[in-house]
């Protein structure tokens, strides 16, 4: 496939092949891993456009003379050769660091022919959109997607020159330093939170206004619940009607709050099953599958049968039990029955003990935590945004549409 660029003045069309000199990675035994010099593989060059050498976990065992052959230098550039899925396919990443490492069979090695690639404008040149459609089209297989070196060579790139190249990358280093930011500081909120979460729900830490001993209760004691059901998928009219219909993947993609769904049944197909209307003031409770997940409806749903619907009583307030569910998913995981797949019941999530304070002082706790909610959900949109925001100036600068040099008044 052919992926049509300008080249802006100045700028230069070449190919990846007479950029680099492609090399194969080693095959080892895998009695060999654990130990020994670094050892790169597909995760880390998918995962990182730009690696160092802690960020590689795996170990093999090498002869020195095979280690020297298939060491990986500060600058190279490697691809992944295979993926399951089309957006993984020969991506690359930069090695960064200047300890001698290694690269294994499923990534090719680019080791630059000349000096006018910037090791630090590479770390974003060949994950361009233009570049990646020109790869991924490229790439042949069904189950496993593969590339070969014959055709990352015939990939096309435009560089501009290398002041230009430097130019770029600091701009694109501010944005990622944002980025980075921002995702530090979420993972710090959201540890913060669980610390909350762990004192406030179990009353290790109370608010000052309350005091008094919280009552152990059952779950099934203070709530109502029921699972749903799935209308027969060979009749249509059951599908397509106004009442929301919950899946376990509305409930993982939702986060906190499920305001609509991929599904909707007919008054028929409600009728005709298990299901039922859930009001809006239920926590529904994955029991299948994704155990322990949970999430609260906006307005009235049903669901799937690998859903409860809990309502809970006068003494239970929905915000705290959903705080309290979530706090304990992953002992819920280790209670799950296992067969073809983890699952509970609703005996057993009827059994849950918890220890309850006073109505008042649930809501209160809720507040909280909804506010820690708030505030992460504010830092997740900021990270979106910063993200989104990189992918429009990556567009825009690794193409030449904007120009970061005095250069740029040549192509006026």
């Amino acid at each position: 496939m052919t992926i049509e660029v300008d080249v802006p003045p100045g700028w230069t069309e070449t190919s990846l092949g007479e950029l680099f000199k492609f090399s194969n990675g080693v095959n080892a035994d895998k009695s060999r891993y654990g130990q020994g010099i670094p050892f790169i593989n597909v995760l880390e060059v998918i995962t990182y456009e730009g690696l160092t050498k802690d960020q590689i976990p795996g170990r093999i065992e090498l002869a020195p003379a095979v280690a020297a052959h298939y060491c990986v230098r500060h600058g190279d550039i490697l691809f992944n050769r295979t993926s399951e899925t089309p957006e993984d396919r020969g991506l690359a990443s930069v090695y960064l660091s200047r300890s001698p490492i290694v690269f294994g069979g499923f990534v090719f090695r680019g080791r630059a022919r000349t000096e006018c690639l910037s090791t630090a404008y590479s770390k974003y040149a060949f994950r361009a959109p233009y570049v990646r459609a020109q790869i991924v089209s490229r790439s042949q297989g069904a189950i496993r997607a593969n590339v070969s070196q014959r055709d990352l060579k015939k990939v096309r790139v435009v560089l501009p020159p290398h002041d230009e190249q430097i130019k770029v990358a600091e701009t694109l280093a501010t944005s990622d330093n944002l980025i980075d930011l921002l995702s530090r500081l979420i993972d710090k909120k959201e540890q913060i939170k669980q610390g909350m979460m762990q004192q406030l729900l179990t009353g290790a830490t109370r608010l000052p206004e309350f005091s008094g001993r919280w009552k152990e209760v059952k779950l099934g004691d203070v709530s109502t619940m029921s699972s749903g059901g799935t209308p027969s998928s060979d009749v249509s009219d059951y599908y397509g009607g106004g009442i929301p219909w919950v899946s376990i993947t509305d409930i993982t993609r939702s986060g906190k709050y499920v305001r609509s769904t991929e599904k909707s049944l007919s008054r028929a197909g409600l009728l005709s099953s298990a299901a039922k209307l859930y009001s809006g003031n239920v926590v529904l409770y994955a029991i299948y599958a994704s155990l322990g997940e949970c999430a609260l409806p906006v307005h009235p749903m049903s669901s799937s049968q690998a859903i409860l619907g809990i309502l809970p009583g006068r003494l239970l307030d929905r915000e705290f039990l959903y705080y309290h569910l979530t706090s304990r998913k992953d002992r819920v995981k280790e209670l799950g029955q296992h067969g073809t797949q983890a699952n509970l019941n609703a005996g057993m999530v009827r059994a849950f003990r918890l220890n309850l304070p006073p109505v008042e002082e649930q809501r209160a706790i809720a507040v909280i935590l909804r506010d820690a909610d708030v505030a992460l959900d504010t830092l997740r949109k900021r990270l979106a945004k910063a993200a989104a925001a990189k992918q429009g100036i990556v567009q825009q600068l690794l193409t030449g549409r904007t120009r970061l040099c005095r250069c740029e008044s040549a192509a006026v």
